[in-house]
């Protein structure tokens, strides 16, 4: 009998842990103004704040996609950055899959994820002419 509460125990336990984890994650706001220039492959920088735990900090952007892209737009993004344990987990590499465009003016939007399941939703308006369909790499960095 011991040895099913033992493993009751141990299954409670676990179910506590995976049910806890996610709770823990935090989410955060982000604002970001972004120039990319592109010729089959394309680069792009820019520079935004993250509004996390009631404090803005202000970060730079930088990437580079690959793919069939042509064209060049400034884009103006806000959104959100889900799954956020601490402000550390913010920085680093991220990766997106895309397909967009603008002709003089449109909208944009993106889906970027980290390594450490970080996840950062951005969509706003995008001023210039350009169409891409390519692999994105994209860097974050506090300032």
């Amino acid at each position: 009998m011991s040895r099913y509460a033992v493993l009751i125990g141990c299954l409670a336990l676990l179910a506590t842990a995976i049910v806890a984890a996610p709770a823990q994650a935090k989410d955060g706001t982000l604002r970001v103004t972004f120039t990319k220039g592109a010729v089959i492959g394309g680069v792009g920088a820019g520079r935004g704040v993250l509004t996390y735990e009631g404090r803005d900090h202000p970060f730079t952007v930088y990437g580079l996609s690959l793919g069939l892209a042509a064209g060049a737009s400034v884009t103006e993004l806000a959104g959100r950055v889900a799954y956020l344990r601490r402000l550390g987990d913010f920085p680093g590499g991220y990766r997106s899959v895309g397909l967009g465009g603008a002709l003089l003016g449109g909208a944009g939007g993106v889906q970027l994820k980290n390594r450490k399941g970080v996840i950062i939703t951005l969509e706003g308006p995008r001023l210039g002419m350009e169409f891409a369909a390519n692999l994105s790499r994209v860097r974050f960095a506090l300032d």
